[in-house]
């Protein structure tokens, strides 16, 4: 396939043997499970998950792609293309009796709204693997404590586990990007690690005590919880967000659920 990669649409196209070949070993596609690729791109991934699995949904925003990928995998299996964005795609309708696996290398520049997005959706997906930018992954599985933790951190931890599994250089993208990538695993709990009765609320919580991420939560969470009730949820109102595991998040939301 030739194609020149295009800026607007944050293209990297992966074409380093080795490292397609970690990246479908971490995957581990099985005959006829659901496969659904974002921003397949040139088919680097594509052709070898269709060739194990027998199928793929591909959802490629880029329309000038499309045609030369069918092209590419005609004979590899059953694929079925979506030209669409996939941060408006509805995921869960192409679920069938078993979950799906979803895999991409994900355009820096719409990563985390789209990891949301699939959040949103995790009922029907059983996991995922993505190529990202390796500052993001290290945030989405940073502890409490850390810098890199953050709102990233908390709802996905909330939603999933969460496994880096390599680095990816630079040089095994056209063209190079100027950071490193990272690539990542996520499964989707099938019930949450710690107990929250409104996630509506808990997810508001979380947003806005990292809003203004060095002031400590008296006053970030204004609005929501004053510092008694802060206290009465067994937490310190003089911390700052960036302290607190999932359960201080759970019980700052559940407290804050309650007191509506």
């Amino acid at each position: 396939m030739s194609h020149a990669p295009r800026k607007r649409f944050g293209q990297n196209f992966l074409h380093d043997p080795g490292v397609i070949g970690r990246i479908v070993a971490a995957i581990h596609p099985l005959p006829d499970e659901h496969l659904v690729e974002i921003g397949p791109g040139q088919g680097a991934i594509t052709l070898p998950l269709l060739e194990a699995a027998g199928r793929l949904t591909a959802i490629e925003l880029d329309r000038d792609l499309v045609q030369p990928l069918q092209s590419h995998c005609r004979n590899a299996g059953e694929l079925k293309v979506h030209n669409t964005d996939a941060l408006c795609f509805d995921f869960c309708s192409l679920a069938d009796n078993a979950a799906l696996r979803i895999v991409g290398n994900l355009p820096y520049n719409i990563s985390t709204p789209l990891l949301f997005h699939l959040l949103d959706q995790s009922r029907c997906i059983r996991d995922m693997h993505f190529m990202l930018q390796k500052e993001v992954v290290e945030r989405m599985a940073a502890h409490p404590g850390g810098g890199q933790y953050g709102r990233l951190s908390v709802m996905l931890q909330y939603r999933c586990k969460v496994s880096p599994l390599f680095t990816i250089g630079p040089g095994a993208f056209t063209p190079p990007p100027k950071v490193e990538s990272a690539f990542v695993r996520l499964e989707p709990f099938a019930q949450p690690p710690v107990n929250v009765t409104d996630e509506a609320v808990f997810a508001a919580v979380v947003r806005q005590a990292f809003a203004q991420r060095r002031k400590t939560l008296r006053n970030t969470l204004r609005g929501l919880l004053d510092a008694d009730e802060i206290r009465l949820a067994g937490i310190d109102p003089a911390l700052r967000a960036e302290t607190l595991d999932l359960e201080a998040f759970a019980a700052l939301a559940n407290r804050a659920a309650r007191q509506r």
